[in-house]
């Protein structure tokens, strides 16, 4: 079942430490208006969508829990307390340079095109774009491999610490923890050896989740031209721009980690516990 829980929990990422708060103080007016020039609003509550996967993480199919598994995701996974979380952080960690930056790119005409793109992107339920993604990934890599390149140079970009892999585990190692201390599960071994299991499959799953971050930006940068992404891939590579997103990921990846922590905690409520 641990295979499964990695292939299930690829899209799922996790930075284990936030950047250290600057003293910056930045109001609320201000993050709110930073949250949706770059789209990091629409982005955190699209973390709702990974919550229909959560069942099948410890082997249960969502249907069984029938309504109930709804109303108990809506709750914990609620857009608004997610998003106002997320402006908490934000007001906290980042500073007024960050801030101007980042809003500056993303409010040129380039920037709003993509954030126009990102959201569609990130509030679609579409369960066929991963393999639309990778029709015109195929397509591309014998036609045009350079924009290839450019789709892994800008992912490249968007997590320049390389920690998406770990981070990822880390996140599966809190919601199962989180899960056996509620007795949805037992687990059979120590956390120990549930990381070092988890581990085993690192390079399949770094390989995995390379092909679907590339899947996902060819379909979600088709209208763009060459041109344009190379310029997106230079303002990501930007020093200030690596500090936005280090803090946008850690932000992110933390409300999705212990909204997942809370979930593993209530499945009890819908489920007798079993073995894993």
């Amino acid at each position: 079942r641990l295979s499964m829980f990695l292939r299930i929990l690829a899209p799922i990422l996790f930075l284990a430490t936030l950047v250290s708060p600057a003293q910056a103080g930045l109001d609320k007016v201000q993050v709110e208006a930073f949250l949706k020039t770059t789209g990091f609003d629409v982005a955190v509550e699209s973390i709702a969508q990974s919550a229909r996967h959560a069942p099948a993480m410890i082997g249960i199919e969502a249907e069984a829990f029938g309504a109930d598994w709804m109303r108990l995701s809506e709750s914990v996974f609620a857009p608004e307390d997610m998003t106002a979380t997320a402006a908490a952080m934000l007001s906290e960690a980042m500073d007024s340079e960050m801030l101007v930056h980042g809003v500056e790119f993303y409010a040129s005409d380039l920037g709003e095109r993509l954030v126009a793109a990102e959201n569609a992107s990130h509030a679609s339920t579409d369960d066929t774009r991963q393999d639309q993604g990778k029709a015109i990934l195929a397509e591309l890599a014998a036609t045009n491999p350079a924009r290839v390149e450019l789709f892994k140079r800008m992912n490249t970009a968007i997590d320049a610490g390389n920690m998406s892999v770990r981070a990822m585990e880390e996140i599966q190692v809190r919601f199962l923890s989180a899960a056996a201390d509620a007795d949805v599960i037992h687990l059979q071994v120590d956390i120990a050896q549930l990381r070092a299991m988890i581990a085993e499959g690192r390079e399949a799953m770094a390989a995995q989740m390379e092909e679907g971050s590339l899947a996902n930006a060819a379909l979600t940068y088709q209208p763009f031209s060459d041109e344009e992404l190379l310029a997106y891939a230079e303002a990501l590579e930007h020093p200030m721009m690596q500090k936005v997103y280090e803090l946008m990921n850690a932000v992110q990846y933390e409300i999705m980690a212990s909204r997942f922590e809370v979930l593993a905690s209530r499945m009890s409520e819908l489920h007798p516990g079993q073995d894993l």
